[in-house]
């Protein structure tokens, strides 16, 4: 299958070493959660699992925070500050611009990474980002998840592929970098749909891509439906055989982000092989090797 480009090769390839991705919290909600859309979230998402970082805290506490927490971990003083939990251009644009402008700012941080949904790029917000991205690179999380959209409309995504497509063209026409969230194992989903979504993604231009495992979580409504046995979880082989299939589909000037992902354990319903998040990617890798993928060390 040859190479593909991972997050690791990338940041070196941007920054001339290894950086590290601090998870950060701007304080703001989900249109999907406050009643504009609904207030329940997408379905698999868990109030609690969304939050990594620290709410209500000042940004630069929290980037100290986060350093110390992993200090011990790694070997680098540069760091991604990446902005996670829930929509993070979801809020007042003053308010926000004070916040990014001030992490983006610090010595220490060599970029910012916002996650957020398509139907939350205002002009004034997407203003904002590209006056930042003049400082600094700015990269935009998109959750793309799927492009089926009836399974959009089971997940309760709440917006459609068209928004998906215009968030990208309008980031990119401000050169900042797009990362596309996908998730393989969506109910009803199937292989094919999982690629249909991979090349829906590159043709609207993503610069990058996440691949993420779906959890079943509890507390959501998709542990609902799990125990009424209408979602059947993906074994770590199956998983693999979509991955593969998109690693192999994604062309080689896309990086690809993560591989997989883990969720809090003490959430974690199914799959509970994703649990052990070591034993996995170990797994993984010796797959690849069979398979002569050749990548970095991936990052998840």
């Amino acid at each position: 299958m040859g190479r593909y480009y991972s997050l690791n090769e990338y940041v070196n390839d941007q920054f001339g070493e290894k950086v590290y991705k601090l998870a950060l919290d701007s304080g703001c909600t989900c249109p999907n959660r406050d009643g504009t859309l609904h207030t329940r979230g997408c379905i698999f998402c868990h109030n609690g699992s969304s939050h990594f970082a620290e709410t209500g805290i000042d940004i630069n506490e929290q980037i100290e925070n986060a350093k110390n927490r992993v200090k011990n971990k790694i070997k680098t003083d540069k760091f991604i500050a990446y902005f996670q939990s829930f929509t993070n251009t979801y809020g007042d644009t003053e308010k926000l611009e004070n916040i990014f402008t001030t992490a983006i700012n610090r010595d220490d941080i060599v970029a910012i990474s916002i996650g957020t949904r398509p139907d939350c790029l205002p002009q004034d917000i997407l203003n904002m980002l590209e006056n930042l991205n003049k400082i600094k690179p700015v990269w935009v999380e998109l959750g793309l998840q799927t492009s089926n959209e009836k399974i959009a409309e089971y997940i309760r995504r709440c917006y459609k592929n068209d928004v998906y497509e215009k968030a990208v063209k309008d980031l990119k026409s401000r050169n900042i970098t797009v990362i596309t969230h996908i998730i393989i194992g969506l109910p009803n989903e199937t292989p094919k749909d999982v690629l249909n979504t991979v090349d829906f993604s590159v043709k609207c231009g993503t610069d990058g891509v996440k691949l993420q495992l779906l959890h079943i979580l509890k507390d959501t409504d998709l542990y609902e439906d799990y125990k009424n046995g209408l979602v059947k979880p993906l074994s770590l082989n199956e998983y693999m055989d979509i991955l593969f299939k998109c690693i192999e589909r994604i062309p080689k000037n896309i990086v690809i982000h993560r591989i997989t992902g883990d969720a809090p354990k003490k959430y974690l319903v199914e799959p509970l092989w994703s649990g052990d998040k070591k034993k996995v990617l170990n797994t993984i890798n010796k797959e690849m090797e069979k398979r002569d993928i050749i990548q970095g060390k991936c990052s998840i």
